[in-house]
């Protein structure tokens, strides 16, 4: 009887933990996704000033590519904003931490495609044709400052996992006659 006792109060506190554990990713990710809309903002209004105020050049090239990519980008942000502003009704420890890897992986793989837009980039910058080596030089600095972005995020998420101790101390285990989980305090 002692024993189920001790393992209720240990499955609040656990619960208790996910919804924490849940409530700190959501504010990470409210934070990215508002440092994202600054930035696709401020590339909006200064890339459509510079691209009506210059003449037929690189530099009006550049300032469209800006314009345009960071129009995606906004357009990205404000959904993920959202969604993490929203409250959960249920926390469910699996659907939690399948958001999480979900998360990470994400932005690993978006840090992989960034290094692609910067090699286009770099490609297309060295063109003798202005508008591609305009459009190069915007992925340049797009490509750059999403891969930091994207690698930063990833490295947040983990360690903000790490910090939690959430995945690393509980393990569920599956047999034949029934399902088990090993709790390793630290």
């Amino acid at each position: 009887m002692r024993c189920l006792i001790f393992l209720f109060f240990c499955n609040i506190s656990f619960a208790q933990d996910i919804e924490t554990f849940n409530n700190e990713r959501k504010d990470l990710d409210k934070k990215l996704m508002l440092t994202l809309g600054t930035w696709a903002t401020a590339n909006i209004a200064v890339g459509t000033y510079g691209w009506i105020s210059s003449e037929e050049s690189e530099s009006r090239y550049f300032h469209m590519s800006n314009t345009l990519w960071n129009t995606v980008n906004l357009g990205l942000a404000i959904p993920g904003y959202i969604q993490a502003k929203k409250v959960d009704a249920i926390v469910d420890r699996n659907l939690v931490l399948d958001q999480q890897r979900k998360t990470e992986r994400i932005f690993l793989i978006n840090s992989g495609l960034d290094v692609g837009y910067i090699c286009a980039g770099l490609l297309l910058s060295g063109s003798e044709n202005y508008k591609l080596s305009g459009v190069g030089k915007s992925l340049v600095l797009q490509g750059g400052f999403l891969f930091a972005f994207d690698l930063s995020a990833y490295a947040l998420h983990r360690r903000h996992v790490k910090r939690s101790g959430i995945i690393q101390g509980v393990q569920f285990y599956g047999q034949p006659y029934g399902v088990g989980c090993t709790i390793r305090f630290n």
